[in-house]
């Protein structure tokens, strides 16, 4: 039998005009302590994200998604936050901010395989049903 931990999650959004509050799924980023994992999983779709809104900068959301996803990793070239231990590079990723990068309230559970549950969630709350 497999011990289950606790973790947490935030769904990543694209809000391209905070004043109206309307937002994309694009990732989920997820924490278990005990199992030492932080991961992030990305799925930014840029014409998805075009006809959701037309006027977003999609290379330019496409990097800042690049920069989360390389700080959940710990990848040292994403800058001195990078370097923070896993729990406060969560912390940091999951902070409220209003720009049109944002993420989710937290969310809590039980698993066996944290890896496995990243992508279920992924596939889940962000990734588009299709046919």
């Amino acid at each position: 039998m497999s011990v289950q931990v606790a973790f947490e999650y935030a769904i990543v959004r694209v809000v391209p005009r905070v004043e109206r509050g309307e937002a994309m799924n694009v990732g989920v980023v997820m924490f278990a302590r005990s199992a030492g994992f932080l991961g992030c999983a990305i799925a930014f779709d840029a014409a998805r994200a075009r006809a959701f809104a037309p006027t977003l900068d999609t290379d330019a959301m496409a990097e800042h998604l690049a920069a989360f996803q390389a700080i959940a990793d710990g990848d040292q070239r994403a800058g001195p936050i990078a370097c923070f231990p896993q729990s406060e590079r969560f912390h940091w990723l999951v902070a409220p901010r209003s720009t049109t990068l944002q993420v989710s309230a937290t969310h809590a559970g039980l698993t066996c395989d944290p890896q496995a549950t990243l992508k279920e969630l992924l596939t889940r709350l962000v990734v588009p049903d299709v046919g």
